[in-house]
C-alpha cells in the first residue's frame, strides 16, 4: 500500500484501492476534465461539420490533432486546468481557456471563439458525465457482473445433483437440491440485466435553459435540435433528453442506480445464504497458510468474505438510493445541487465492485460437505409427510393431510422406521404403501 493509500479518506482510495483502481480513468477528477474536453473538442468538430458559415475553411485534415487533446490526455494537461480554474473559479470555464490555449498552439486562433460557443457548462457537464458513466458500466462494472454470474452458474452445475433440506422461516421444509438454490440467484441476476441494458444513458444539450437560445440568435435558420440530437446520438453514442431545463433531468439515470441497487440487493441475499450455510457446516473453507481468523481463538476460519461483502453493499445501495432520489429534483430551471453529488457518482461503484470481488472471493473458497447435508436429511424424515398426504389425497383417502399432521406435528423425533410404521397402517393397497415407502428426504427434490 503506498503512502498515500495510507493516507486516504476513503477506504475505495486506501485499504480497497488495488480493487477500485480500474474506475479511476471514469471517476476520478482527472477523468471528469478528460471526459470535457472530449465532448467540447467533439463538439468544435461537429460546427465545422455543418459547416458554420465562419469555419467552412477550417482544415479537417486537423480533426485527428484536435481529437489527441483527448486521446493524449495527461495529469500534465489535469492539473493546467486546474490552475487555471484556480483564477476561473469555474471548472468548465477552465476548460474552455486551456483548449483555446491549445488552439494558439496549432496556430487556430481565428477559430476559438467557436470552442463552447452557444453552450452552458451543464452542456458540457451532463454529456461528460453520462459518457464516463456509460463507458466505466461497460469496460469494468458489466465484466465484473458477468464473472461473478458465471461463477455462481458454474456452481448451480457443478452442485445440479447434491440434495438439501429446505428450511422455509429457518424451520426443515421439503427438500431441494443445492445447484437449484444457487441457480435461483442466477435467474435472478439475469433477468435484472435485461431491465440494465434496456436503460438510456442520456444526456442534456440544449443551452442556458435547454431551449438553445443562444444558438438560434446567431444562427436562426439553422435546426439545431436535430444537430444537438445527431451529435449526442451519432458522435457521444448517448440519447438525447428533449426538451430539459439548464440540465439533464436525470430519470434515466436514477433508473440505472436503482437497478443496479437491486443487483446488489440480490447478491447481499446470496451473501447471507452463504454464510448461513457456512455456520451451519454445509461448506467448509479452504485454509490459507499464513491467515489468522481470529485475534483470540486459533481455530476460527471466518466467512469473511461475504460479511465485507455485505458492508460495502449497504454503503453502496444507501448512496444509490440517493442518488437516484435526488437527481432529478431540481428547483426551476435549476439549482446546483446536483453537481456535488454528480461527483460522487463512483463511490457506490466503487464499493460494489468491493462487493462483487468480496463475494467471488469467498464462493472460491467454499469446500462442500456432502456428509452434512446427507446427515441433515436423515434426520428430518418428517419432510416426507408432505408426499404422502399428497399421494393419499390423489387416493382420495379421508383427511389424508391430518393423518400426517397427527403423525409429524409434535415434538417427538420422526425417522424412517416411524414413517414405515404409519404407511402400514394406512387403509391403502400394497403398491400404495411401496410408493409411499419408496420416498424419502434424499430423493424427494421435485425438479
Amino acid at each position: 500500500m503506498s503512502q498515500q493509500a495510507l493516507q486516504a479518506i476513503s477506504p475505495i482510495d486506501g485499504r480497497y484501492a488495488s480493487k477500485t483502481a480500474s474506475l479511476i480513468p471514469f471517476f476520478s477528477e482527472e477523468a471528469l476534465i478528460k471526459y470535457r474536453v472530449q465532448v467540447e473538442v467533439e463538439y468544435f468538430i461537429a460546427l465545422v461539420t455543418i459547416p458554420l458559415p465562419q469555419l467552412s475553411d477550417f482544415d479537417t485534415a486537423l480533426f485527428p490533432a484536435l481529437r489527441k487533446l483527448y486521446s493524449e490526455f495527461t495529469s500534465d494537461d489535469a492539473q493546467k486546468i486546474k490552475d487555471i480554474e484556480k483564477v476561473t473559479n469555474h471548472d468548465v470555464k477552465a476548460v474552455e481557456y486551456f483548449i483555446k490555449e491549445k488552439f494558439d498552439g496549432l496556430d487556430l486562433q481565428k477559430y476559438k471563439e467557436f470552442i463552447h460557443f452557444g453552450l452552458t457548462s451543464q452542456d458540457i457537464n451532463n454529456t461528460a458525465i453520462p459518457l464516463s458513466l456509460k463507458e466505466a458500466m461497460n469496460e469494468v462494472y458489466v465484466p465484473m457482473y458477468l464473472e461473478l454470474k458465471e461463477k455462481l452458474s458454474s456452481l448451480a452445475t457443478d452442485w445440479a445433483d447434491i440434495p438439501m433440506l429446505a428450511r422455509t422461516h429457518g424451520q426443515p421444509a421439503s427438500p431441494t437440491r443445492l445447484g437449484k438454490e444457487i441457480q435461483v440467484f442466477v435467474t435472478r441476476l439475469d433477468e435484472q440485466f435485461d431491465l440494465l441494458n434496456n436503460i438510456k444513458s442520456a444526456a442534456k444539450f440544449g443551452g442556458a435553459t435547454g431551449n438553445f437560445n443562444a444558438h438560434k440568435v446567431a444562427y436562426p435558420s439553422i435546426d439545431w435540435k436535430t444537430f444537438a440530437s445527431e451529435f449526442v446520438q451519432g458522435t457521444l453514442g448517448l440519447h438525447h433528453s428533449f426538451p430539459t431545463t439548464q440540465i439533464e433531468h436525470y430519470d434515466h439515470m436514477a433508473a440505472l442506480f436503482d437497478c443496479l441497487k437491486r443487483i446488489n440487493t440480490i447478491i447481499l441475499d446470496l451473501d447471507r445464504d452463504v454464510w448461513t450455510y457456512v455456520s451451519m457446516d454445509y461448506f467448509k473453507q479452504k485454509i490459507k497458510a499464513g491467515e489468522v481468523g481470529s485475534s483470540a481463538m486459533p481455530h476460527k476460519v471466518n466467512p469473511i468474505d461475504f460479511e465485507n461483502s455485505e458492508g460495502n453493499i449497504g454503503i453502496a445501495n444507501a448512496i444509490f438510493t440517493h442518488l437516484s432520489e435526488k437527481l432529478p429534483v431540481s428547483r426551476l430551471q435549476r439549482d446546483l445541487t446536483d453537481s456535488t453529488v454528480l461527483r460522487n457518482i463512483g463511490v457506490p461503484i466503487g464499493h460494489t465492485l468491493i462487493a462483487f470481488q468480496s463475494t467471488l472471493k469467498g464462493l472460491s473458497k467454499l469446500l462442500l460437505n456432502e456428509a452434512k447435508f446427507k446427515q441433515d436429511l436423515e434426520n428430518n424424515w418428517a419432510v416426507v409427510a408432505e408426499a404422502i398426504q399428497t399421494i393419499l389425497r390423489r387416493e382420495a383417502y379421508p383427511n389424508a393431510y391430518e393423518a400426517l399432521k397427527g403423525l409429524t406435528r409434535t415434538n417427538e423425533a420422526i425417522n424412517q422406521t416411524s414413517i414405515s410404521n404409519f404407511i402400514e397402517t394406512l387403509d391403502v393397497s400394497e403398491a400404495i404403501k411401496t410408493e409411499m415407502k419408496a420416498v424419502t428426504p434424499a430423493n424427494y427434490t421435485g425438479i
